[in-house]
C-alpha cells in the first residue's frame, strides 16, 4: 500500500442526523455466531466490538431476523423479532459506542431461502412458487462429498417445501414484522437500520422479474414489483420517526440469469425508495444461486471495484448518500469518494482479516494492515454450517477463546521454518515479549507460500506482510540454517516451535524419473530460482539456454522463470498433464492455461479442488472450464511414457494423453521428524502447520495462534 493520507476515506460523514467518524463501514455479513435462540451472546458481541475498536465508523449486524424463527435462513442467525432480544442488543450497542463507532442492524427475512421455515414445516414466503428450473446449475457438482453431506445435514428430516404466495394479509404481515423490528432497534439504542432488499431474500424475489410472475399490483412493472419494499420503507419510517437513519441494501444487478434485475431497474427502485423516505442506498448484486460462481460474482465479488460503476449510476439518480461494497482497496475508495462516485465504503472481508484497518490507515501505517487474500474461507465456512472465520486472521470468529495469554516470564523460543506458520508464530511470540530466533533452511522467508503465490497472486500479499512484520520486530532471523537439537541447546531455547512444512515425495508412478516430469519440489525450486542446473536437465535445449542466461543475469532471483508468461521462457511444454487435482494442481492448471498451455488434470477422487475454500473453488473450476482445462476425476494407475501419460478412467478403460511436461502435484504429507528429534532431546516442542498434515495458509496461521497462545 502506498503511504498516503486517505483524506477523503477518513473524513467524517453523515446520514440523516447520524454523524460518522469516517467513511468505512463494516459490511453486514452472516456470521452464525449468535446463540441458538438468536440472541446476542459473548462470542457475537466480541466479534462486532473488535471491528468497532478497530476504527470502523459503523458496524452493521448482518442478516438479523425480523420474524425469528419465521423467515430465518441461517443456523445461529441473529434476531430482533421479540423484546426478549433487547438486552443483548442493548449491551452490544453500548460497547460499540464505547469505542466511538455506531451500530446498524440489517433487518432480514429469508423468503424463499428461509431454512427454519422449511425445517419447521411452514410454507416459505414468496411472490409466487418458483417455476420448475430446466437447469439445476453446477452448485453441487463442485462440492466435495463430505461438503455435500454437511450442507444437506440440516435438511435430512425436512418434508416437501411448500410455498406461501403472499396475499394482501401476508404482505401486511411482512411489512408489520419489519416495522416492529425497526422500533425495537430504536429502543435497543441501535443507531440505524438497513432493510435487506437483496441477495434472493424476500424483497429481492419481489423485485426480480426472474422470480416475480404476479399479475396483481405486486407484479409486472418495476413500480409494482417494488411495491412491497416501498410499503415496508414507509412503515419503517413511520415507526422510527423522521430523524432516525434508514437505508436499504439491494441488488443493483442480477448476474448469470435471464430476466433478472437490471441496472435500469435498480435506478428506478432507488428513486422510489428515496421518495418513500430512505436516507441512503447500499448497492449490492446477486445472481442465480444454482451456480457456484454467483457467490463470488454477486455481493462478495471477486472483481476489484466490482460495483462502483453501478453505484455511480445510482448516485447520479438520487440525492441521498450511496454506500458501496465490492473489493475496493482503501486507496481506490479514497479516490472514488473524492470523485463523487460514492459516499461510503463497506468492507467485510478486509475487516475480517484486520479489524484495525481504519486505525492503521489513520495512523499513517497502511503497510501494517493484515491483507485479505480473497480466498473466501470466511463465506465458505457458512456453507459448511460453521461460523465465520478467516484464513489469515485466526482470531476472527474466535475472539473470545483465542486471545493470547500473558506469559509470566520472558523465554527464549526457537522457531524452525520461515513459511507463513513460522513467521506468524515468531511475530506473535515477539509481541508477547519473548526472545525469538527464527531459523530457515533456505536463503529466504516465505516457504511454499512463495510457490503458491505464483499460481494465486493474492497469497503474495500475506507473505510480504509477514516479512514486514518480522522485520519490524526484535526477531533474530537466521537464513540458510538447518535447526537441530544441538543448535536448540546451544541457543538455550526454552521451547521450540517446528513449522518446517510438508514432505513432498514423488509418488511411486512408473516413469516418474523421466526428464520432463516435474515434482512438487521441482516447481517450488523453479519459483524460488533454486537448483536450476538440476531442473534444466528436464527441459528442452532452448529452455535450458534461457534458464542459463537467466541464472547468469540474476533474472531468476528477481523474477522466477515460472512467473513469466512467455512460452519461450517458461520451461514447460505446450501440452501439460498435471497428476493431482487438489489445491496446488488446480491452481497450477489455471495459471498455466492462462499462459497458453493445453492442460489436463488427472485426479483420483470424484472432485477436483480439495483444499480450496468452496466459494473460490466454484470460480476456479469455472475459470478452468473457460480456459479449456480438461479435469478428469476418478482416474488411477498412472504411467508416464515418452511424452505421454497413460491412466485408467472410472470405467477401468486405459487412456493415453500427450504430455510434453508432466507435473506431479500430489504426495505431500506431514513430516514431524524434526519435532520428534527435538522431543527426544528433552525440549518442549510445538509442531504447527503442514508438518502436522497439509492445511495450507489457513491451517498454518491457525496453528501458530493456538501454539503460541500459552507460551
Amino acid at each position: 500500500m502506498s503511504q498516503r493520507s486517505y483524506r477523503h476515506l477518513l473524513s467524517p460523514g453523515r446520514i440523516n442526523k447520524l454523524e460518522l467518524r469516517n467513511r468505512i463501514f463494516f459490511s453486514p455479513m452472516g456470521s452464525n455466531l449468535a446463540e441458538e435462540d438468536g440472541s446476542v451472546g459473548e462470542r457475537l458481541r466480541t466479534y462486532y466490538v473488535a471491528r468497532a475498536k478497530g476504527g470502523a465508523a459503523l458496524v452493521t449486524m448482518g442478516s438479523v431476523s425480523v420474524g425469528f424463527p419465521e423467515g430465518a435462513s441461517n443456523w445461529r442467525q441473529e434476531a430482533i423479532s421479540d423484546d426478549r432480544f433487547l438486552p443483548g442488543l442493548k449491551q452490544l450497542a453500548n460497547e460499540v459506542h464505547e469505542h466511538g463507532a455506531k451500530l446498524c442492524v440489517q433487518l432480514h427475512h429469508g423468503g424463499l431461502v428461509a431454512m427454519t421455515d422449511m425445517l419447521d414445516g411452514r410454507p416459505v414466503a414468496c411472490p409466487n412458487p418458483p417455476p420448475a428450473s430446466k437447469d439445476s446449475g453446477d452448485f453441487l457438482d463442485v462440492m466435495l462429498p463430505e461438503e455435500q453431506a454437511k450442507f444437506f445435514e440440516p435438511y435430512a428430516k425436512m418434508g416437501e417445501v411448500r410455498y406461501n404466495s403472499l396475499d394482501e394479509a401476508g404482505i401486511d404481515h411482512i411489512v408489520d414484522l419489519f416495522a416492529r423490528a425497526a422500533d425495537r432497534a430504536v429502543r435497543a439504542g441501535i443507531d440505524a437500520v438497513e432493510i435487506h432488499a437483496g441477495h434472493g431474500y424476500i424483497f429481492s424475489t419481489f423485485l426480480s422479474p426472474a422470480y416475480n410472475h404476479r399479475t396483481d399490483a405486486y407484479g409486472g412493472s418495476v413500480e409494482n414489483r417494488a411495491r412491497l419494499l416501498i410499503r415496508t420503507i414507509r412503515a419503517v419510517r413511520a415507526a422510527v420517526g423522521p430523524d432516525y437513519p434508514v437505508w436499504m441494501r439491494f441488488d443493483s444487478q442480477e448476474f448469470l440469469m435471464d430476466y433478472g434485475i437490471t441496472l435500469q431497474d435498480a435506478v428506478t427502485v432507488a428513486r422510489l425508495a428515496e421518495e418513500a423516505g430512505l436516507d441512503a442506498i447500499h448497492v449490492s448484486a446477486h445472481g442465480d444461486g444454482n451456480y457456484g460462481r454467483t457467490y463470488s460474482t454477486g455481493h462478495a465479488t471477486d472483481m476489484p471495484n466490482g460495483f462502483v460503476v453501478n453505484a455511480e449510476a445510482i448516485k447520479a439518480a438520487v440525492s441521498i448518500p450511496v454506500i458501496c461494497p465490492g473489493r475496493i482497496e482503501p486507496e481506490d475508495a479514497d479516490r472514488f469518494i473524492a470523485q463523487g462516485k460514492l459516499d461510503f465504503v463497506t468492507m467485510g472481508r478486509k475487516l475480517l482479516a484486520d479489524p484495525e484497518l481504519p486505525n492503521k490507515l489513520a495512523a499513517g501505517k497502511p503497510d501494517t494492515v493484515r491483507p485479505c487474500v480473497y480466498c473466501y474461507t470466511c463465506i465458505s465456512a457458512i456453507f459448511n454450517s460453521s461460523h465465520i472465520m478467516c484464513a489469515v486472521n485466526p482470531l476472527t470468529g474466535h475472539e473470545t477463546e483465542r486471545q493470547p495469554v500473558p506469559s509470566p516470564r520472558r523465554k527464549t523460543v526457537l522457531v524452525v521454518g520461515g513459511g507463513p506458520g513460522g513467521m506468524a508464530a515468531a511475530r506473535d511470540l515477539a509481541d508477547k515479549g519473548h526472545k525469538v530466533i527464527l531459523c530457515e533452511a533456505t536463503d529466504r522467508l516465505g516457504g511454499t507460500a512463495q510457490f503458491a503465490s505464483v499460481a494465486y497472486a493474492p497469497n503474495q500479499r500475506i507473505v510480504d506482510w509477514l516479512k514486514r512484520e518480522i522485520a519490524s520486530r526484535d526477531i533474530e532471523v537466521r537464513l540458510d540454517t538447518r535447526a537441530t537439537p544441538d543448535l536448540a541447546r546451544s541457543l538455550q531455547a526454552d521451547e521450540v516451535v517446528v513449522a518446517t512444512g510438508a514432505r513432498r515425495d514423488m509418488p511411486p508412478i512408473p516413469g516418474a524419473e523421466r526428464n520432463f516430469v516435474f515434482s512438487g519440489d521441482d516447481m517450488r525450486n523453479l519459483v524460488l530460482g533454486q537448483n536450476l542446473d538440476a531442473l534444466a536437465a528436464k527441459t528442452s535445449p532452448g529452455t535450458r539456454l534461457a534458464m542459463k542466461l537467466g541464472k547468469l543475469t540474476g533474472l531468476t532471483k528477481r523474477l522466477p522463470l515460472l512467473r513469466l508468461g512467455s512460452k519461450a521462457w517458461m520451461p514447460l511444454g505446450e501440452h501439460v498433464v498435471i497428476i493431482g487435482g487438489e489445491l496446488v494442481g488446480l491452481e497450477l492448471a489455471e495459471f498455466l492455461a492462462h499462459r497458453g498451455r493445453k492442460v489436463t488434470v488427472l485426479e483420483e477422487s470424484p472432485r477436483v479442488g480439495k483444499g480450496i475454500p468452496l466459494v473460490r473453488r466454484f470460480r476456479a473450476v469455472d475459470d478452468c472450464h473457460d480456459l479449456g482445462v480438461a479435469m478428469l476425476t476418478e482416474t488411477n494407475n498412472f504411467r508416464i511414457g515418452d511424452n505421454a501419460v497413460t491412466y485408467s478412467n472410472a470405467h477401468g478403460q486405459e487412456r493415453t494423453l500427450r504430455a510434453d511436461t508432466v507435473i506431479v502435484a500430489m504426495g505431500a504429507t506431514g513430516d514431524e521428524s524434526l519435532a520428534d528429534q527435538m522431543k527426544a532431546a528433552g525440549l518442549p516442542v510445538h509442531a504447527i502447520g503442514d508438518c502436522t498434515g497439509v492445511g495450507y495458509i489457513e491451517g498454518a496461521m491457525r496453528d501458530a495462534a493456538l501454539a503460541t497462545r500459552t507460551i
